[in-house]
């Protein structure tokens, strides 16, 4: 359904005052299968085709041969982001049906279809779950669409699984879910995917110098791991695109200890890394254009004996020294590890990396948006547009660079915080300026997912817990370079 039209003031006042939503290709032979008076049904209910709005008719007694609900889902105004909406709310009204038929997107366009199916495959998610007692009804097993796509079916279906990978990762809880573990799973992943993997473990980390990753993961019996894995197309002059993920697997604080509450959801620290992951098995998947390498930097910020301190001086991959003002802003020290490595040893085109970072980019911009923040304009403009039509929105924020001396150390290259008497604000800010050092002037991309990472409830293709932000995004982005390295 789609909303209905501006009066035309010749409508009678009930009309005027309640206008019915137009049905679409399909919507009204099967009113006239189930015998119902829709247009009455949808003024009673005060339907107005608002996406997402669900209208259910059940078929009259004597049908045994009609489906046993007839849904009408309202699209709104058919854009994208209203198709997604429609998408997830019938997924969500069918849970645990066994087959579902529909003309929602019979005539329209393939991206519209796509986003869609899209929709609904994302509103119908449910994260992994333990124990004894019954799980929730599943996503409907299958979905059947008059007039749809293939090429839009697969490229929904392929996105939306690497969104659950994502969701999946993030949501297992920490004492599962370490270094070591995630670290199989992109094994896992990377051998049924025609992708390379490689894994660092401790003795090798130490050994390269990646003195922030090690600093991070000193506390904890799960030691560190650095995990890249790579999808190279055929072809010759591909673009290659660099993806770090920050992987705190749990956060703690470290000895600058997080409140109990505050502690509840930092099993999802890692979504930035299960991001990338996701990311690197959809492009194999697409068979897009463009070399991808996800480097997913992993480790636990806990509370040992050895744990690093606030006031130690770390010395990164590339021989920055830092030193650390707060054991809490742990994830620009593995990042700080994690892009110099790939600005030196990678040879990137482009370098983005996607964190859960500061807790002043959800203060600022809320759960829907991330905060963007580079050093390349075209490459922040093709962000912005791929969060646009994807449905992960991003806001680009300044990176000042008067703001810098606030980092200035007296026994380091750098501090990694501002000082606390300095009560200096800016913190999103302040930390891409730290991330910017290890970058080595390759064009590059700050994500911080801090606010859209994770959702209390469910809304629109979002699902509580885990949303799997950014891999939406970064998926629209490489398809987007892909067609003008195609075009090359």
């Amino acid at each position: 359904m789609t909303p209905a039209p501006d009066g035309s003031g010749r409508e009678d006042e009930d009309e005027a005052a309640n206008p019915v939503p137009q049905p679409r290709r399909g919507a009204g032979e099967a009113a006239v299968r189930y015998g119902a008076d829709v247009a009455a049904r949808a003024r009673s209910a005060k339907v107005t085709g608002r996406a997402g709005e669900i209208l259910v008719i059940e078929p009259p007694r004597d049908a045994a041969d009609l489906p046993g609900r007839l849904i009408y889902v309202g699209a709104g105004d058919e854009s994208p982001a209203a198709l997604r909406s429609a998408g997830a709310a019938l997924a969500r009204a069918t849970m645990g049906a066994r087959r579902i038929r529909g003309s929602v997107v019979d005539g329209l366009e393939p991206a519209r279809q796509e986003a869609f199916l899209e929709g609904f495959l994302l509103g119908g998610y449910r994260p992994p779950r333990a124990g004894v007692t019954d799980a929730p009804a599943p996503i409907a097993a299958h979905l059947e669409l008059t007039g749809l796509d293939e090429g839009a079916a697969a490229r929904a279906a392929v996105t939306a699984r690497a969104v659950w990978t994502a969701r999946d990762l993030t949501n297992i809880p920490a004492d599962t879910a370490t270094p070591e573990w995630i670290a199989e799973q992109a094994r896992s992943l990377a051998g049924s995917s025609a992708l390379t993997v490689r894994v660092r473990a401790e003795d090798e980390l130490r050994a390269g110098g990646f003195g922030g990753l090690l600093a991070v993961g000193s506390g904890s019996e799960h030691p560190p791991r650095l995990v890249e894995v790579t999808y190279q197309p055929d072809g010759a002059d591909l673009p290659h695109v660099v993806l770090v993920g920050k992987g705190i697997t749990f956060d703690s604080g470290g000895i600058s200890l997080k409140p109990r509450d505050a502690m509840m959801t930092m099993k999802t620290d890692m979504a930035g890394a299960a991001a990338v992951l996701a990311v690197a098995e959809a492009a194999a998947a697409l068979k897009l254009p463009v070399k991808v390498t996800a480097v997913l930097a992993l480790a636990e910020n806990a509370i040992g004996a050895a744990s690093y301190r606030p006031a130690d001086v770390v010395t990164t991959y590339n021989g920055t020294t830092v030193e650390v003002g707060n054991t809490d802003a742990e994830g620009r020290m593995v990042l700080a590890d994690a892009l110099a490595y790939a600005a030196a040893e990678l040879a990137p085109d482009v370098l983005v990396d996607v964190a859960t970072l500061t807790g002043a980019a959800a203060l600022g911009l809320g759960m829907h948006h991330a905060a963007l923040f580079g050093n390349a304009p075209g490459l922040l403009a093709r962000l912005e547009e791929a969060g646009r039509t994807s449905g992960d929105a991003v806001w680009q924020l300044p990176l000042v660079a008067e703001y810098a001396d606030v980092l200035d150390s007296d026994i380091a290259d750098v501090s990694h915080i501002a000082p606390v008497k300095a009560k200096f604000g800016a913190g999103a800010i302040v930390a891409a300026l730290f991330l910017e050092r290890f970058t080595g002037g390759v064009p590059w991309a700050h994500v911080d997912i801090a606010g859209p990472s994770r959702a209390t409830k469910d809304s629109r293709e979002v699902t509580k817990g885990a949303t799997g932000f950014g891999v939406r995004l970064l998926l629209s982005y490489l398809a987007g370079l892909g067609r003008t390295a195609d075009k090359g």
